[in-house]
């Protein structure tokens, strides 16, 4: 089975219950085979909302990267994210796919990796905390080397109590 790496997010409700569950719900379908710590991070791109949770996973999958992709629609819709508000708004949950495999791929939905994952503190630590050598397959470095380009500075460990 291809091995996927996967990003989370949310920053409305209760934010560590809505990571749960949408683990719960991606463990549905994906072999889930490691989780990140989870992160508490500054927004990005719409900077006047709250903070955000982030999280990684890396599993395993026997989805195409079209059906991933309907997966985390679907689970997104199922936990009450509204599409079609403001771009990089609030959201209960948001998941991404950063990677699959070492594949390229585009299409007019989705591409991967991920466009935006070398510029993304918030998906670039928790994901050093699983896949360090996960190679970019298009700019040939990995995760611990892209993260060294960018200012992790906002994003910190989650270690509340909730």
């Amino acid at each position: 089975m291809p091995t996927i790496l996967l990003a989370l997010g949310t920053n409305l409700g209760d934010r560590v219950a809505n990571l749960a569950r949408a683990r719960d719900l991606l463990a549905q379908t994906i072999l889930i085979q490691a989780i990140s710590p989870i992160y508490e991070t500054e927004p990005w791109g719409v900077v006047n909302q709250p903070m955000f949770l982030n999280q990684t996973l890396q599993g395993e999958t026997d989805l195409d990267p079209e059906a991933l992709l309907d997966l985390a629609k679907d689970i997104e819709q199922a936990m009450g994210r509204i599409f079609g508000e403001v771009r990089y708004g609030p959201r209960i949950i948001d998941i991404d796919i950063l990677a699959y495999e070492d594949l390229v791929f585009k299409s007019p939905r989705l591409t991967i990796p991920h466009p935006r994952l070398p510029e993304r503190a918030f998906v670039l630590v928790p994901l050093a905390d699983i896949a360090p050598d996960w190679r970019h397959p298009l700019l040939g470095k990995t995760v611990e080397e892209m993260l060294a380009g960018v200012d992790a500075s906002g994003v910190s460990p989650f270690t509340s109590s909730c």
